[in-house]
This record gives C-alpha cells, structure tokens and sequence, in this order.
C-alpha cells in the first residue's frame, strides 16, 4: 500500500513486480531493454512507464480506471427499470428465462450474467447448488427413432386458474425431441393420442419405455402378465414395450417434466391460460417449437429408424378400446349395457361367432367381423328376468284381490281373506268379525293358526287340517263355498 496524498492505493502483485524493476532502471543499474523482457513488454512501453514515473511518481504504475465506474457500463437507468420489471412481472423467474421475456415482452435488452448479478445484488434470485447425486450412464440410442420415453405428469399448470390437467409427452432418447398434449387425466385414451400424433409426425418407433403404470402392464390372479388396450396397441404396430423399475431408469422425460414446469408454467400464466384448449394452443405455439430448436441434441448417427406406416396399420383401428362380444341368434350384442342390432347382410359364421367392437378416440363406435366393418342400429333392451317376475307377481295379486271382492263371504270391512302363504310368524287370534256368508262364524280358541313341527318357521303352515276341507272341526265347523279363493 502506497500513501499518495492522503489516499491510500491498493497496487496488486503485478503492479509492484512492475514498480521493482522500474526502480533499477532508474537507478541506471538496468538497461530498459533488460527490464522489457522481464517485465514481457515492448522498449517503448517501458520507455513511457519511466517517464511516467519521473513526473506522477509511484502512482504511474497503477491503472488510470482504478475506483472508477467502467466506460462500459450499462446506464443506471436500464438496470432499475429491469429490477421494476422483474419484480413486477417475473418474480420467481430465473436470469436466463427472464432476460429472454424482457427482450420479447418489454424491449429491454440485458445479457443474462449481467441481469443475473443485479439479481443476486438486489437480493432477489440465489444460485442454486445441489449435491450430485453418483449414478451409472446409460449411453443415449444412436438413432432417432430406436427409443421413445414416455410419461404423463400431474402438476397446477395453471396455478388455480383454471381445470386441473395432465400433461402426457413422449421424447427421443437419442435427439430430446419431444411430443406433449394436455389431457384431463392419465388415461389409455390419452396416451393412445399422444402416440398417434408421433406415429403421424415421425413414424413408428422401434421400442416405447416407460414405468410399469397399469395402463401399460397388468397381471392375471397367477402372476401372469396379460395384455392391456395399450400393450395390444403397440403389439399391433410391431412397437417392443420396456418397463422401467425407477423413475431415474427414464431419466430422459424426467427432466423434460422440470423444464416444463418452469417454463411452461410462466408460459401460461403471461398468456393468460384458463381452460386446457388454450393451455394447448399455448403449448403447441410457444414451449414445444421452443424445446424443439434449443434443447434437441445431434444423434451419433445420421440414420433414422423409425418405419412408415403401411396400409395394414389403420390408427383408428388399432389406437382405440377393444371389446370382444358374441352374436346372438337374433343378430343383437350387448356393449355397456346397450343392445345393437347387426344389420343385413349377415356373413357365414356370424350368428353365434365373434365380433370385436371399437371404442374409437373421436367417440364413434364400430363392430367388426374378421376384416368386415358391420351396420347396425341401437335397439331398446329387453325386458330382465327379475322386471318379468316382479311383473307376474303384480298381475296374481291384482287377481286375487278382484276374485277375492266377487267371493262369498267377504267381510263388511271389504278385506279379502288373507293367502296363508303370507300369514306372518306370529300366531294370529282366532276372533274375527262376523260375516255375512252362509254358516256360523269361527270358533273361537287360542289360535286358527298353529306352526308345524319340523318347520323352519320361514312359511307358516296352511291352516287346513288333514282329512277335511273345512276349518276347525265337528258339524258345527263353518266351510268355505266352493267358488271360495281358499278352494
């Protein structure tokens, strides 16, 4: 440290080595051309640092610009509009993503390590630092097309502003190029989509990894694996299905999951994004071209494997929910609980055969026997065997009551005997009001009705005792007429 004037000047280590050797030459202990090597300057160079010497002192070593603002120096003014700016609109914006929205958005053009250090000066963004975490490299495939991760991930995209939504996407494992719809859940329908708009764009992949989800794999009460709509789907496409074990095993998606909600989230919050046709107008405009230009890689192979789809393949077919019925003798199948009948022509083999029906994606329905597509018409279902008893039921009591009102015999209060068979468990008084049929009125005892032995007690037994046809017993027994409903 040098006092000059009652300043005191910090020189570095350079510029002391610089002031040691110069103070030799002054001296004339040293040639300039001596102190030029050692210093790795040129003679003239030394030459004015000498004369500078001579009049400024030690101050001449050090440089002019020290404890000045820099001749380049952005205007104060940009910075705090940037800081107002960010603040405002992009709080929770990183340097890079808001150095790009306030080009495109405000016209305030800042580099991003210069916005990056107002940041971290203003106290309103932190470097993050995370511990690595050691893991084994899977080398990515040589070629586009060999391998495509798929995944869906469930996440406020819209902040509350809106439907809660799923984003289903699929990635190149050798190129990062990526394919992504909203859907309202993680569904087969929405996979089958996302995979169709691939199959379009690019063609069929060889192989499609992805978790061991039930949408992809299921297992039979053995243990056995059976197939899915989805893994029929790839099966019929020739696409070999991966699962993975771990999360980390498709890394891939993974982190395009992260990007995509942190970018894509901002995306929809400065457009505004309220239901999911805007969230995906949003993402098919702006995060996807985006993704696609900056975050692709170049594949170690120039080839591509993906294959053309042939006119065997028909997507609407083969992306849809199978479900597999058999035709009745009158031509009818039943599908979610609705009848269709099969309109003519009828083919050989096609009453009693089998016949798949097609859930499509675009919600129409189609039947199809062997390689034919069949006509057919919703019909009303028939009536069920419990509406036909219950009917039945309905009829014998209505029958009942009336033979009961045309029968001798009936009381004053117009009620017709009771059926024995709905007599209830409980023994029932003999005493009953008299009538105006022909014969005394019934006797009266303890009970006309008495359980049987060896009964559950479930149906009463019928008060008709054996060896006659009358109730009670003895001459004076009153009996039934024989247009009786008893008889």
């Amino acid at each position: 440290m040098l006092r000059m004037e009652k300043d005191l000047i910090a020189m570095s280590q350079r510029e002391r080595d610089v002031l040691k050797v110069m103070s030799v030459v002054l001296k004339g202990d040293q040639t300039q051309v001596e102190a030029a090597r050692l210093l790795g300057l040129s003679v003239r160079q030394v030459r004015r640092i000498r004369d500078r010497l001579k009049s400024l002192g030690d101050q001449a070593v050090v440089h002019g610009l020290r404890g000045r603002p820099s001749n380049h120096r952005i205007d104060s003014a940009v910075k705090e509009i940037a800081l107002k700016l960010y603040r405002e609109k992009y709080a929770d914006f990183g340097p890079t993503l808001a150095a790009e929205k306030l080009l495109e958005e405000d016209q305030v053009e800042v580099a991003v390590r210069t916005l990056g250090g107002w940041l971290m000066s203003a106290g309103l963004w932190q470097r993050k630092r995370e511990r690595d975490v050691h893991r084994s490299r899977r080398e990515r495939r040589a070629c586009v097309g060999e391998l495509v991760q798929a995944d869906a991930s469930t996440h406020d995209w819209l902040e509350g502003r809106g439907e809660s939504m799923v984003l289903v996407g699929m990635i190149d494992d050798a190129s990062s190029r990526v394919v992504a719809r909203f859907h309202a859940a993680e569904t087969t329908a929405a996979y089958m989509d996302v995979l169709g708009r691939w199959l379009k764009k690019h063609g069929r992949p060889l192989a499609w990894y992805s978790d061991r989800h039930g949408i992809f794999r299921a297992e039979d009460a053995l243990g056995e694996s059976v197939a899915t709509q989805f893994s029929r789907a790839l099966s019929e496409l020739d696409v070999e299905l991966i699962c993975a074990h771990s999360p980390q095993a498709k890394g891939r998606v993974e982190r395009l999951w992260g990007t995509a909600q942190d970018r894509l989230v901002k995306e929809l919050r400065l457009a505004r994004s309220t239901t999911m046709e805007q969230a995906n107008a949003v993402l098919e405009a702006r995060f996807l071209p985006w993704f696609n230009r900056r975050c692709v890689v170049k594949p170690s192979s120039v080839n591509d494997a993906h294959r053309a789809l042939g006119r065997e393949h028909d997507l609407g077919s083969i992306l849809s929910h199978q479900e597999q019925r058999v035709v009745g003798n009158d031509y009818t199948i039943r599908l979610n609980n609705q009848w269709y009948q099969l309109l003519p022509p009828a083919w050989p083999g096609e009453r009693g055969g089998k016949v798949i029906a097609e859930l499509r994606l675009d919600g129409s329905l189609k039947i199809r026997f062997k390689e034919r597509y069949l006509d057919y018409r919703k019909i009303d279902p028939l009536p069920t065997k419990q509406t036909a008893k219950q009917a039945a039921k309905q009829a014998a009591k209505q029958a009942a009551k009336e033979a009961a009102k045309e029968a001798d015999g009936v009381c004053e209060m117009g009620a017709p005997p009771p059926n024995p068979r709905s007599l209830s468990h409980q023994p029932i008084p003999a005493a009953a009001p008299a009538c105006k049929a022909k014969g005394p009125a019934l006797k009266t005892g303890p009970s006309a009705e008495h359980r049987t032995a060896g009964r559950s007690g479930r149906t009463p037994a019928e008060p008709s005792p054996s060896g006659g046809g009358s109730c009670g017993s003895g001459k004076s027994a009153w009996r039934p007429a024989s247009s009786h409903p008893w008889r």
